[in-house]
């Protein structure tokens, strides 16, 4: 099993960081993503690319700041995924984490990338916000 992390502090205030990325059905930092639809705990979504992909939402803490899913339907063959994002307020805004396990780790470099751009349209769209 593959561990990933990626971690940044961004210039923005942790509730608008969290308003984001706790709007579990919001696709527009998630690059090749148009749409994601929710059934309960369950989103689901195609992604250019890799195609049809549910995942479930394990925790979505909005005290803590802290959103856990895991991938349970994908076209590839993963035996295990878990996804964590965590926000921390700083002085300057928030420090925001993003690890994800996954096996086998042949995909590991597949689903960096993937953090990675999503983590650059995520800072776009603060950017773009009101201050």
């Amino acid at each position: 099993m593959k561990t990933l992390t990626i971690t940044e502090s961004l210039n923005h205030n942790v509730s608008l960081v969290w308003e984001i990325i706790s709007d579990l059905s919001r696709s527009d930092w998630v690059p090749g993503v148009d749409e994601i639809s929710m059934e309960n705990d369950t989103r689901e979504f195609f992604m250019q690319g890799m195609g049809k992909i549910k995942e479930k939402i394990l925790l979505c803490d909005g005290r803590n700041k802290v959103l856990k899913y895991s991938a349970i339907e994908t076209p590839a063959e993963i035996k295990h995924h878990l996804a964590c994002i965590e926000l921390t307020e700083n002085e300057t805004g928030c420090d925001f984490s993003w690890s994800t396990e996954i096996d086998p780790e042949i995909y590991g470099s597949g689903v960096e990338q993937g953090m990675i751009s999503s983590l650059e349209q995520l800072k776009k769209i603060l950017d773009n916000q009101l201050p």
